[in-house]
This record gives C-alpha cells, structure tokens and sequence, in this order.
C-alpha cells in the first residue's frame, strides 16, 4: 500500500526542498512519513474549517502550499483553536505536508501556472534562486513576459479577476489606460521584489499584499502594478490534485487525489 513517504519522495524529486528560501518552515509538518494512505487532500490553507473537510472526507493526507506551523505552538492548551486543530489532525492520523517556497521557485510549479493563467508567452524566471553559497541556480521565483497581445491596464485587471474568480483586486498606475504587454506575476507576497521587474522592463507586476508605501515608490518609478490578493495561489490545489492522480496511475499507487472544496480567503470586497 501506498506511504505518505512514497508521495513525498517522487514530489521531492520534482521540487527538492534546498529550493526553499531560507528560514521557510516548508516541508513535513505532523503525522507520520510511514502512514499508509488512500485518500489525499491538496488546499492552499490548513485551517480548523479544512481539517474538518478532511475529516469528513476521511482523508489520510493533507498537502498543502502554506505551512500549517508557521510559529511554534507556545503551549497545548486546546482553548487555542490552532492547538485543537493539532490534536484534530493527530487524533484522525492526518498527516501534513506542505510545500511553500520550494514550489514557488519550481520549474513548472506556482509561478508558471500563474503566469499560464494570465495568458504570458514564454515566462522567463523573476528573481533568481541562490543556493547556499549565493550563486544562482536554474530556479527563479516569479515570471515574466510579454502577453499574447497589448492590452490596457485596466483591462489586465479585469483578466485577473475573470481567470482567478475574485470579486475585486486593488491597482497601482499612473494610467490604467496605457496599453502594455511586458508583464510579471509572482503569487503571494511579493511587493519587495519590485525593482527585479523594473530592471527586467515590466509594465505591469502582478503580485499580492501590496504596502502602502512600497506601492507609492512604485509609482515614482512608472511601475504599474496589480494586487488580486495572496489567495490566487489557490491555483495550487488542481494542479497538485492533477499532478499527484498522474502519478498515482504511473506509479500504481492506487490513491484518491481531490482539491479542498473550501475557499480560505479571509477577505472579502464590499
């Protein structure tokens, strides 16, 4: 039968973990790598509503792009919802795993299935991966590109929020009527790797968590830039549900992959 082990190994192959950036908790989270597995959920988030999905879907697995311990419990009082959710997982043999930035920095991972969504022909990596001894890699965190036609960029916005659902986005111009097609994309919190795009001659960077006054300095220097929120990376969960089913038929693992049905967006647009 099929070990978490089994999944991890032929995933690690795909996206080792020495792509992580520095410091990022990634990688195995609770459980048990020997646990024997038949049911496997993929999601963006592992929070009380999703661990409850899984329970109710009887899962074995769940593999996820954010880390579930992000900080050190302090304690295990279980009048801590994050604590309760712990003793959930354990006490149901859920097994956690979560790839985070190793998947960002992938070569066909994160950022090229964002850059794919929005339509960017031949994405070229943003900003480059060091390895321990600060020399670049042959992996890059982000993408860029031109668009398969100009567009305004009040119109990528709205591309943005068709291929990504969302009901609203926040945007950064000077003109949003300025037709572009040298676009960058880089999920979740990028707003600081802004002057990579600049050097690169974007017109547009599209990422998510923009501040206040990194978007100002944006302006000065004619950056446009387009924030659709952290929660596009949500993408995440079909293609490793996708991902992990071709490979269970290859490897004749005999498992069922499905993506979290639940939308771990905590914000909302009125």
């Amino acid at each position: 039968m099929t070990t978490v082990n089994d999944l991890i190994s032929r995933f690690e192959e795909f996206t080792p973990l020495s792509l992580a950036e520095p410091h990022d908790p990634t990688g195995f989270q609770i459980g048990s790598k020997d646990q024997k597995i038949k049911n496997v959920m993929t999601t963006l988030d592992v929070r009380p509503e999703v661990v409850k999905e899984a329970i109710n879907r009887d899962v074995d697995f769940i593999f996820a792009h954010h880390p579930v311990m992000f900080h050190p419990a302090r304690n295990l009082d279980l009048a801590d919802p994050q604590n309760q959710m712990y003793a959930n997982l354990l006490e149901h043999h859920i097994t956690v795993y979560a790839a985070h930035t190793n998947l960002d920095n992938a070569n066909g991972g994160m950022n090229d299935w964002l850059a794919d969504a929005i339509g960017l022909q031949n994405p070229t990596g943003l900003v480059p991966h060091l390895d321990l001894n600060g020399n670049p890699t042959n992996y890059s965190m982000g993408r860029f590109g031109n668009l398969k036609q100009p567009m305004k960029v009040i119109d990528l916005g709205r591309l943005c929020k068709q291929v990504f659902g969302i009901n609203g986005l926040r945007m950064v111009t000077n003109d949003d009527q300025q037709n572009v097609s040298r676009v960058a994309i880089l999920g979740g919190d990028g707003g600081k790797f802004y002057p990579e795009a600049i050097k690169r001659g974007v017109q547009v960077y599209i990422t998510g968590d923009l501040y206040y006054h990194t978007s100002q300095e944006m302006l000065s220097n004619g950056l446009s830039a387009i924030d659709p929120g952290h929660h596009i990376e949500s993408i995440c969960k079909n293609k490793l549900a996708e991902m992990f089913t071709r490979w269970s038929d290859e490897n004749n693992w005999k498992i069922n992959v499905f993506a979290s049905q639940l939308n771990t967006d905590p914000f909302e647009f009125i």
